[in-house]
């Protein structure tokens, strides 16, 4: 049988690629994992692969083949000899079948199928190029996960997180497929760089097989168009790592001319949480050092279970006539606030527009019934919604009481966007009254600092200056990003960061009365 010249089978994929993508719902191929690989990406690393391997015969793998756009980036790098064997695995069967139609005659036998079911062939492969189902946990059934946590504890004897991805599990049940000294070659989320859920990739990756080089792109460059995620190439070799290894760590650009690497030794990767780090960093702060967590009692700002509910404008609380003595002062999103400084009114209440309030009540519905009607009629309105049986509302007592935040003077914004260079985070000082909801992080300034504070108030303005000098990259570090470049820090993330530059504004003025050092 004539074979197809390889540029027809390509332009035939590509077609079969957009008819299939056209099958599903953007929702449906979310809930499969089902992100095609850009073509000029699957060529650039395939290209990349052959300066690995050499002349080498090449038994291939791809374990979620899809189309095959992998398998044709290969086909295009390496000369059609070189390749000795190739097999790819899928579980969608339209695509499986798609995919033997279109490669059975350059050799490539299709698994339709599960491929974290199926049993490693006795002849394994030296070659892995994939793009696995980025498919997230909470799409996997409680026995998916067990099944694949009873897998790689039986494989490799490692455990893992409930909340990791399937890609995960492809990672990691790949190794026995694998030829000792074999390369493996992965496109996958970068959020295993930083999530706890990402701990065992991160040992696998540095316990079990030589890691060569990662490659993260910017986040504001997504490789998937429909998959809100950063993604990153992660290279290594079944091997044992040699001693004194180090790992090429790459961001930005392509992986071919990247727009920074360095080399990280592999002691400092083991010792690292935070792998976005790198290679903007090739060194860890000391543990002895302090961090904002030694200074301040950070905590998530107050998560009400449904804002449009309990979050009152003044004309609500008029319309309602709900009591002053059940609503207290609350910041709104950081949007509406235009500085970074959140001045007081006469009382309390921030300077801010809009001023909202939030509803925080104890008493019973039969004394609010008898003593505030309209007040009432606004919670049955709520029961009506169902408000009361939320989540978070149904496990208060009652439902419409809050969870105790008081106002915090610091606050850093949860989220950002890091855009032309901005910090896409930002730290309020707030002067005023008001409590703040989950988009913030409240910083409680504790121990010594607490103390410093209350002697001295007109420090705090020394203490938001040097929260203002944390660079961006010092929070980044310790934070997490996403697709878009939509970062996030957690309260146990930013408490991690380094907190020299707020000690050093205000410890030689405290000296100067204690003269003793505030901090050891």
């Amino acid at each position: 049988m004539e074979t197809a010249p390889l540029k027809k089978i390509e332009d035939r994929r590509l077609e079969e690629q957009v008819r299939l993508d056209g099958l599903k719902t953007a929702a449906e191929r979310n809930k499969w994992g089902q992100f095609a690989t850009p073509p000029d990406l699957a060529l650039s690393i395939a290209r990349h692969a052959r300066g690995l391997i050499g002349d080498s015969p090449v038994r291939f793998l791809d374990p979620a083949i899809g189309t095959g756009s992998f398998y044709s980036a290969l086909c295009r790098a390496l000369p059609s000899q070189q390749i000795a064997a190739a097999a790819g695995v899928e579980l969608d069967p339209l695509f499986a079948d798609t995919a033997t139609a279109l490669w059975r005659s350059r050799g490539l036998t299709v698994i339709k199928g599960d491929f974290t079911c199926q049993h490693p062939p006795e002849q394994r492969f030296n070659l892995v190029l994939t793009n696995p189902p980025y498919v997230r946990h909470h799409h996997l059934s409680a026995a998916d996960k067990d099944r694949l946590r009873a897998s790689l504890a039986q494989s490799l004897h490692l455990e893992i997180s409930g909340l990791a991805g399937l890609y995960c599990y492809f990672l990691l049940l790949c190794h026995d497929w694998m030829e000792d000294g074999g390369l493996a070659v992965w496109l996958i989320p970068s959020e295993f760089m930083d999530v706890n859920y990402g701990a065992t990739i991160r040992r696998y990756l540095t316990e079990r097989v030589t890691l060569l080089r990662i490659h993260r792109f910017c986040p504001t460059d997504m490789q998937f168009a429909d998959a809100l995620v950063s993604s990153a190439v992660v290279i290594f070799r079944k091997s044992s790592p040699p001693a004194g290894h180090a790992v090429c760590f790459s961001f930005a650009g392509s992986i071919a001319h990247p727009n920074s690497e360095a080399p990280v030794p592999l002691s400092l990767l083991r010792n690292s949480r935070k792998w976005t780090q790198f290679p903007a960093s090739t060194a860890v702060e000391g543990a002895g050092d302090l961090t904002l967590g030694d200074i301040f009692s950070i905590k998530r700002g107050l998560a009400t279970g449904a804002n449009e509910f309990f979050i009152l404008t003044e004309a609500d609380i008029e319309t309602w006539r709900i009591p002053r003595p059940f609503v207290k002062p609350i910041l709104p999103g950081p949007r509406y606030l235009t500085e970074d400084i959140v001045a007081a009114m006469p009382g309390g209440p921030p300077r801010v527009s809009p001023r909202l309030f939030l509803l925080d009540c104890s008493e019973p519905e039969e004394k609010i019934q008898a003593a505030w009607p309209r007040f009432y009629e606004y919670l049955q309105r709520g029961k009506e919604q169902n408000v009361h049986e939320s989540y978070l509302a149904s496990r208060r007592a009652p439902w419409y009481s809050q969870e105790q935040r008081p106002p915090a003077p610091f606050l850093c914004t949860y989220m950002g966007r890091s855009r032309n260079g901005k910090h896409p985070f930002r730290f309020i000082w707030n002067r005023s009254q008001a409590t703040a909801h989950n988009v913030y992080l409240m910083l409680y300034p504790k121990g010594q600092l607490r103390s410093a504070l209350n002697k001295r108030p007109e420090l705090e303005q020394r203490v938001f200056e040097a929260l203002q000098r944390i660079t961006p990259a010092q929070v980044l570090s310790g934070g997490r990003v996403y697709g878009g470049g939509l970062h996030k820090v957690e309260p146990n993330e930013l408490a991690r960061i380094p907190a020299r530059v707020v000690l050093d504004a205000i410890e030689s003025e405290v000296r100067i009365e204690q003269q003793v050092p505030l901090f050891t």
